[in-house]
């Protein structure tokens, strides 16, 4: 089996994995590749293994068989809490439904991921603080000055979308996942959206790896496969009939 290539920041081989319960989903994928500095769209129906495969890039889900590397780290090779702090330090993840902490305000939304990943920290904090870097993404995410302290579940869909997005670009972590962000925006918010954050991605050079089921999203990557042309051929023909 070939070692990962040093412009991968991320390597699947053989990787096999399903839920706990007897009957549920399982994934099966046979070789998966995404360059750094990628910027990546992966389609996929609902329902089709999206999210899971996500779960196994995170480290939140653990395959239970092959090799999957990140960064070149083995995730096998780490114990639960150590996928939870490599998570932490080298993921900003951008979720479906947001996950912002209602009653916590702006600022300390952003800045949450930054309390579990001591890098990131320091990152952030470089060039004049934390709590400065937060309102410098929130500023080129297009949200107003003010909105710092405001609660989250005062904001918007879009807002809430955006303070997401500057969750995750806290601390310039160095691969981005985004689980179907543009899903509840129409087609201009849609746009604006995807040109703020591809703008925040390459400031950074970051990685990113994002799911959708939108086929219109495809000429904004550099790169767009179907996660059948991924799995293993035994799931691909299952997938197909």
């Amino acid at each position: 089996m070939n070692a990962q290539r040093p412009t991968d920041a991320v390597s699947l081989r053989s990787v096999e994995f399903k839920w706990n319960a007897r009957d549920a989903f399982g994934l099966s994928v046979g070789e998966f590749a995404v360059s750094r500095g990628e910027r990546l769209l992966l389609l996929g129906a609902s329902g089709s293994g999206k999210s899971t495969l996500l779960s196994l890039l995170t480290g939140i889900a653990l395959a239970q068989a092959g090799s999957l590397e990140i960064l070149g780290q083995r995730l096998d090779a780490l114990g639960s809490s150590g996928r939870d702090r490599f998570r932490a330090e080298h993921f900003g993840i951008i979720f479906q439904m947001f996950n912002l902490l209602p009653y916590g305000d702006v600022i300390d939304n952003v800045l949450l991921p930054l309390s579990f990943a001591p890098a990131r920290r320091t990152r952030a904090t470089a060039a004049g603080g934390a709590e400065g870097e937060a309102r410098r993404l929130l500023s080129a995410l297009g949200l107003p000055a003010d909105i710092g302290r405001r609660t989250a579940a005062t904001l918007s869909v879009g807002q809430q979308q955006r303070v997401a997005t500057a969750r995750a670009l806290i601390g310039s972590p160095e691969i981005i996942v985004a689980d179907e962000p543009t899903s509840a925006l129409d087609d201009d918010r849609q746009q604006n959206f995807l040109d703020l954050l591809f703008g925040q991605v390459d400031a950074t050079n970051a990685t990113l790896i994002m799911v959708s089921h939108d086929r219109r999203l495809a000429r904004h990557f550099t790169r767009v496969i179907e996660l059948t042309d991924i799995l293993a051929p035994s799931q691909r023909e299952g997938a197909a009939t």
